[in-house]
């Protein structure tokens, strides 16, 4: 197809390549030497050399190896010292030299754990003078380094020849292909060796661009990155994962393969949806106002995602997103105008569809994500005098620095004389967390003996009573919020009192108060623990017993006001009591198969007020309408006694809640590749369809898990009132049209009373109907 692109310059920023090496020189323009600008660019290291006899080692010449590119424009841009190490100064100095002097790809085979607005600044310049940066994601089995972490740099791993993700090969939400890790290329004096690392896969990756470049002459770096991804081959999930991001390069497939203007389709139902990264540029296009996109993402933590969409002017974006918790929100996005998104750790769905739904023709769009961690709980304490007092005990902390410069102080109060230990780690190298402890009155101690990521300790044999202020940091270096979790380990080894005695009898009970921690110990080998607790209502009472020691198994019985017994348990770390309890008083028995009095076990107990046997409707709108299917059990919750009413409802749940609902016994043969006869809803789905009420999709699925939209809601509960629709008149919602599926469900519901749309005359048909939503208008024609 193309064996080179003499047309484009593609800029190495490294330690310089070896100029005189035979097997380069034919393929080498001028450059520069950053470091000593008098020089030219010659490599001291080989680094810079091993990357670019993989670009384009000159082919044909009898001698040595092949580039990807037979013949190419290589400038060398020396930005690193002899050793190899080198700062973001001299870095970005580098990409912007090559930007300024005509490179069309960047290869950057380095990377710093340190954000910067520098570096952004200077990648978004890239981009607007439609240069290719392409990055190694760096090799120490940890998160991806900048600048392969920019979301318009193509980020490249490193792929064994098994075909899997290299253990050291850096992944991360900012991963985009993986190359092979291990190659043999050009060396220093004209020599040769093999080599490995993301530094050799990415000249990969930035080769073929420059390969599909001039096949595609007019693409932007947008377009190329895109293809590269669609033309990869999967190593691990269908699309986008978080260890080898699209998959492995495919230089044939980048070549013979039509790029798509929308790699993701088909993706218009929720079992459809598309992987999409929390921190990435992707292109993708509506094919009109009917079309909608579904995307799935994995939070790493709690915090918030932000979509920022570039399409073209007038049109905006109707984003409807369900997180890991089931809570759902509905926004609108216009272009140049992120909007923010709360997430909860783990997978959420979203939904996408132009807010024109009358728009024909198609709409090409480009989304960016980036993710904002969430503030931990001990904010605000940046400062000493705020520092957040955690109990006097050995405990775990986890942290987050969400914001410019944050540091976290904390004070522990030492009650009685012991030895303390203190350990901070974190779950990313871009944090190089800084230790400082402080007796109040006394010269404090910084430790700050690792580098990025490397765990830090203290150790103080003795510590008497008084207050120990803690200070957890970044080094100032890295003063940017960070996506990433710090550890701070306190173990604190001295004698403890049981602020509880005497509670050995019944009668001597603690009482505690709900929602409030509680500690003891048992310090003898006979010590029983007794506590009581009042429940003002039937109720979802939680009790947990956390924190107890190594090596000790407690054990729990609550009784209620007759000293009957209610339930019991026993654990070797934790015991959990749960379970549904009348108004009244509870005592609750601790006993423990050894003593102990170096750790306290921790006990608290939580109250749901339960209405209905439901702990989240009370003072909801559908509230009545909620007891009243209950209580004719047409409609039931979660075991957590929960009835979630603003979650979406499902086409299962919506189908059996019907089937109950108007008692159907005749079930019809069913044959979806979805619903299988074990799944949970089979015989409601089989009596619906037999009934008319619903049916399946033209390729034999039903997708049971599918979000019921409003209009779908309207047509199953018409359908089960025999309603065909054939009501003529003047359309009644200001957001349908005659031409719509439904308009004629709509017009007779409507004009019997049965729907209403909103204040704006709209009625939202594809907007996703809650649980509350669809029994509501079930209990509208109910008997």
């Amino acid at each position: 197809m193309t064996r080179g692109n003499p047309n484009i310059t593609i800029a190495i920023v490294d330690t310089g390549v070896d100029l005189n090496h035979p097997d380069l020189k034919g393929n080498l323009v001028p450059g520069v030497n950053l470091m000593n600008p008098k020089l030219p660019p010659q490599d001291d290291n080989g680094h810079g050399t091993n990357v670019a006899g993989v670009v384009a080692a000159v082919t044909n010449n009898d001698q040595g190896v092949s580039g990807i590119l037979w013949n190419a424009k290589i400038m060398p841009i020396k930005a690193l010292e002899a050793d190899g190490s080198g700062g973001e100064a001299k870095l970005g100095e580098g990409i912007r030299y090559a930007i300024d002097h005509g490179a069309k790809i960047v290869v950057l085979s380095l990377g710093l754990n340190k954000y910067s607005t520098y570096m952004s600044d200077i990648v978004k310049y890239a981009e607007e003078k439609g240069v290719l940066l392409v990055a190694a994601t760096g090799n120490e089995g940890n998160r991806v380094r900048y600048p392969a972490a920019y979301s318009t740099v193509l980020a490249v791993g490193g792929m064994t020849p098994d075909h899997i993700a290299d253990t050291r090969s850096n992944s991360g939400p900012e991963i985009d292909l993986v190359a092979p890790w291990d190659v043999f290329t050009t060396a220093l004096g004209g020599t040769y060796e093999y080599k490995d690392g993301t530094s050799m896969a990415a000249p990969q990756v930035a080769a073929v661009a420059a390969l599909v470049w001039n096949k595609y002459p007019d693409m932007k770096p947008y377009q190329i990155r895109q293809l590269l991804r669609q033309t990869a081959d999967d190593l691990m999930v269908p699309g986008w994962d978080a260890v080898t991001g699209y998959g492995l390069l495919r230089a044939d497939r980048a070549l013979t393969e039509t790029p798509l203007l929308d790699m993701y389709e088909p993706n218009n139902r929720k079992d459809q949806a598309k992987a999409l990264s929390v921190s990435q540029m992707i292109a993708a296009s509506f094919t009109g106002g009917s079309d909608q996109d579904w995307f799935y993402f994995d939070a790493p933590y709690d915090g918030t995602v932000n979509l920022n969409f570039d399409l073209e002017a007038g049109q905006s974006v109707d984003v409807q997103h369900t997180d890991a918790k089931g809570t759902f929100t509905g926004v609108t996005a216009a272009p140049g105008k992120p909007v923010a998104l709360k997430v909860s750790k783990g997978r959420s769905y979203l939904q996408l569809h132009l807010s024109d739904r009358g728009k024909k023709e198609e709409v090409p769009y480009k989304l960016t994500t980036s993710f904002d961690i969430y503030a931990d709980q001990f904010e605000d304490n940046d400062k000493q005098y705020k520092a957040y007092v955690i109990p006097s005990r050995s405990q775990t902390i986890k942290g987050t620095f969400h914001q410019m410069n944050d540091q976290d102080w904390f004070e522990f109060p030492v009650e009685q004389s012991g030895m303390l230990t203190i350990r901070l780690s974190t779950d990313t190298a871009r944090i190089d967390p800084v230790l400082y402890v402080q007796k109040q009155g006394e010269k404090g101690v910084t430790v700050d003996d690792g580098g990025d990521g490397v765990t830090e300790m203290l150790v103080l044999p003795e510590v008497f009573p008084g207050s120990y202020y803690i200070r957890v940091s970044n080094v100032k270096e890295y003063a940017f919020p960070v996506t990433g979790e710090y550890t701070l380990d306190i173990e604190y080894d001295a004698k403890q009192i049981d602020p509880n005695e005497p509670n050995n009898k019944s009668y001597q009970s603690t009482t505690i108060s709900l929602d409030t921690e509680y500690s003891g110990l048992m310090d003898k080998a006979d010590d029983i623990d007794w506590f009581q607790f009042q429940i003002s209502g039937d109720s979802y009472v939680q009790t947990d017993i956390t924190d107890i020691p190594s090596g000790v198994t407690m054990f729990a019985n609550l009784y209620d006001g007759s000293m009957k017994p209610v339930s019991s348990g026993d654990g070797k770390t934790a015991i959990q009591l749960h379970q549904r309890l009348p108004s009244g008083t509870y005592y609750l028995k601790l006993t423990a198969s050894e003593p102990f009095d170096r750790d306290l076990y921790q006990l608290i107990v939580h109250a749901e007020p339960l209405l209905g046997g439901y702990s989240d409707i009370q003072s909801h709108w559908a509230q009545d309408n909620i007891l009243e299917l209950s209580g004719k059990q047409i409609i039931n919750g979660y075991d957590d006694y929960t009835f979630r009413p603003d979650l979406p409802i499902t086409r299962a749940e919506a189908t059996a809640i019907l089937s109950r609902a108007f008692k159907l016994s005749k079930q019809k043969n069913i044959q979806y590749k979805d619903v299988s006869p074990s799944h949970w809803a089979y015989v409601d789905i089989a009596r619906a369809a037999q009934s008319g009420i619903v049916d399946g999709y033209p390729d034999q699925t039903f997708a049971p898990d599918q979000p019921v939209s409003r209009m779908e809601m309207t047509s199953m509960i018409a359908r089960s009132m025999n309603k065909s629709g054939k009501v003529r008149g003047a359309v009644p919602f200001t957001d349908v049209d005659d031409d719509y599926w439904g308009v004629g469900i709509l017009k007779q519901m409507k004009a019997e009373g049965w729907i209403t749309g909103y204040a704006d005359g709209s009625f939202k048909p594809d907007q996703q109907a809650s649980r509350a939503e669809f029994v509501s208008m079930l209990a509208q024609i109910m008997p």
